[in-house]
């Protein structure tokens, strides 16, 4: 009897930095799936790490881009992120100052994966029409005791060839 040899992996403790702050400190050995999640597991984390994959954003720019996103919200997970090192905030100095948002390496390591969900998205979330569009014929008003008129084959002819 053939015994086939299993290998095994010993999984990886993501960087401490990585770890949510609200997974417990002993469960540290998740799965990788489940470590990415806590990070960029909410709406919110995934579409700024998208947009940011466009260059850098500022803070207004990034609150006028999405018009669900409120002021604190956007506060509170860019923090997040920057705590978690997704994200780097960076103050211009010009009059009055500024703040820039930009993708870290890890931040930027995360393109592939949005990559694929935004194509899972169009290829299974996007509505579909199904089959083509009715033909829609112009309605001509009608008067009362009159038939509605119909255009007669030689008149649609005599448009395509006066059009050649």
């Amino acid at each position: 009897m053939a015994t086939a040899s299993v290998q095994r992996t010993q999984l990886v403790s993501p960087p401490a930095h990585a770890i949510p702050q609200d997974v417990p400190s002993g469960d540290v050995s998740l799965c990788p799936v489940l470590a990415a999640v806590g990070v960029i597991g909410t709406e919110w984390r995934l579409s700024i790490v998208h947009k940011l994959l466009s260059g850098p954003q500022r803070f207004s720019e990034l609150l006028r881009w999405n018009p669900k996103l409120n002021a604190k919200t956007l506060s509170a997970t860019l923090k997040f992120l920057e705590n978690a090192r997704v994200v780097q905030r960076t103050v211009v100095s010009t009059r009055p100052f500024s703040v820039v948002y930009s993708l870290t390496e890890m931040g930027l390591g995360l393109a592939p994966a949005t990559r694929e969900l935004q194509a899972w998205g169009e290829r299974w979330l996007r509505p579909r029409t199904i089959g083509p569009r009715p033909l829609v014929v112009p309605r001509t008003p009608i008067i009362q005791g009159e038939l509605p008129r119909v255009p007669f084959p030689s008149e649609q002819l005599g448009a395509y060839t006066a059009a050649r």
